[in-house]
């Protein structure tokens, strides 16, 4: 799933001919609660063998859109499953099941072991038993299980959870340690096999788990600021300044890597209303004196045309603004969009993840 963890689903029909209320719950879905209609449509076994597919933080989202599109219009829906029909038509079958094919065809062709060695090179991605389970676990859990550990094996673990899970789990560490833990995320790159032994041995003692040690790509600058994107703003003012007491110029690249103004233009047209609603108009248009068209015009959309107009007329009113006096705007409003997010209000769509 891609950004606030959608599916995609390309919109076939032509919605100018559907009714305005249709056309107006079309506008503000998500493309995983198009998802979430069509498994409603689904048989519960049929559901169920689906859901077997996806990853923690997909079920999820898919689980919470399900119950959040029970009232729906009858309309909507039949558009939702036209469009569904439309898409499958245009898909092939090649990649279903890859990756599940190719390793029972390489332990068949090279045996178990060899073929372990070649999948570890050619499926980076592939996650080890233990760090597997961690996905499932919930934040509390994992952060008192890894409280005690070094601070490197603590950043090699946040860097293999979702990014928001792992923002949860500093929540639960010492707060002495969480920026040595963030800039230790940072300057990962590869861990190698001895690190991965040492840290599959601790999965093994809370799970009884063990697999083949590899080479493996974690962490990273653009993991850290990932990570701190969904750490709570308070949080977050605390570990950056504790990562700049100890590398200013590590903390800089990371900060230089988090959701920016910018990114906004991504939000879904419901969470861009929300945000105009809790800042200034006066500090919006100091905001978008200097940002480029494509973030302008998400809010202006969000307009009606007679506001529009009203505010365009002021914002040319306002004549010259300072470049610092623009920056700071935006970042009041960035904060103002994180603390929402924080509250649920809001979904900064990739927040952590497409954008860094």
């Amino acid at each position: 799933m891609a950004e606030d963890s959608n599916i995609e689903l390309p919109v076939a029909t032509d919605e100018k001919e559907l009714p305005d209320n249709v056309r107006q719950e079309l506008e503000v879905m998500t493309n995983t609660e198009r998802a979430a209609v069509i498994m409603l449509l689904l048989g519960e076994q049929q559901a169920a063998d689906i859901i077997k597919y996806l990853s923690p933080r997909e079920v999820q989202a898919l689980g919470a859109s399900m119950v959040g599109v029970a009232d729906l219009s009858q309309e909507t829906v039949n558009v939702v499953l036209d469009d569904f029909v439309a898409t499958i038509k245009k898909q092939t079958n090649l990649g279903l099941g890859t990756v599940d094919y190719v390793e029972s065809v390489f332990k068949r062709a090279l045996g178990a072991e060899k073929a372990a060695t070649v999948l570890g090179r050619i499926m980076p991605g592939s996650s080890s038993k233990g760090l597997e389970i961690l996905r499932w676990m919930d934040a509390r859990s994992i952060g008192e299980m890894i409280q005690d550990e070094h601070p490197q094996v603590i950043a090699i673990i946040l860097s293999v959870l979702e990014y928001d899970v792992a923002a949860d789990v500093l929540n639960f560490l010492d707060p002495d340690i969480r920026p040595e833990v963030i800039q230790r995320v940072a300057m990962l790159d590869t861990v190698q096999p001895s690190a991965m032994e040492e840290l599959e041995s601790i999965m093994k003692e809370q799970f009884s788990n063990s697999s083949t040690a590899k080479s493996s790509n974690f962490g990273g600058i653009k993991a850290a600021a990932k990570i701190m994107n969904f750490t709570k703003v308070e949080l977050e003012g605390k570990i950056m300044e504790g990562v700049s007491t100890m590398d200013e110029e590590l903390a800089l690249k990371i900060q230089d890597n988090m959701f920016t103004f910018e990114n906004l233009s991504s939000l879904d047209n419901r969470s861009i209303q929300t945000l105009m609603r809790n800042i200034e108009n006066d500090m919006l248009m100091t905001a978008l004196k200097a940002t480029d068209e494509v973030v302008k015009d998400k809010f202006l959309d969000n307009m009606s045309q007679r506001a529009k107009v009203m505010f365009l007329d002021e914002m040319e009113a306002k004549g010259p603004i300072r470049i610092t006096d623009v920056e700071e705007a935006q970042k009041n409003i960035m904060r103002i969009a994180r603390k929402l997010s924080d509250k649920g209000e809001i979904v900064l769509a990739g927040r952590g993840d497409d954008f860094v």
